[in-house]
């Protein structure tokens, strides 16, 4: 399966999918001009990578995809959202898959925020508390 490397500009958010490495992170600002294209992309390699490992029956060490946002406008929310669900439904296919949330301490929106998504896409995120300043800016 190959990697999936978007990397940060000043709009859009660094991605590193690299199954290989155990490695699925999406963190910085996301919004990024055209917010579809950004994100059809993410998904579309999200449901191969779905369909790989669940055909495989070997895969068994957890899948953690860490979303580690300071900022996403709402028509990112919408594809972060379909993302969740994504990774939802390979939970449910048996696969060993979580969400990992960042949130800064002082920032209780962005954990609101995750705490929604994770009911909406019906997964429980893992909530990541980090210090003020502990961005990969």
């Amino acid at each position: 399966m190959r990697k999936l490397i978007v990397s940060r500009t000043t709009n859009s958010p660094e991605v590193h999918f690299d199954p290989e490495a155990g490695r699925f992170e999406i963190s910085g600002e996301s919004r990024p001009p055209n917010v579809p294209a950004f994100y059809d992309e993410i998904i579309g390699w999200v449901n191969d990578f779905s369909r790989q490992v669940s055909g495989s029956g070997e895969r068994r060490d957890p899948i953690e995809f860490n979303l580690d946002f300071n900022y996403f406008n709402s028509s990112s929310a919408k594809y972060i959202l379909d993302l969740c669900k994504k990774i939802a439904a390979l939970r449910s296919s048996g696969e060993n898959a979580r969400i990992r949330w960042h949130y800064e301490s002082d920032d209780n929106d962005m954990l609101e925020v995750g705490r929604e998504m994770s009911r909406m896409a019906r997964i429980p995120f893992d909530y990541v508390q980090k210090e003020v300043g502990d961005s990969k800016e």
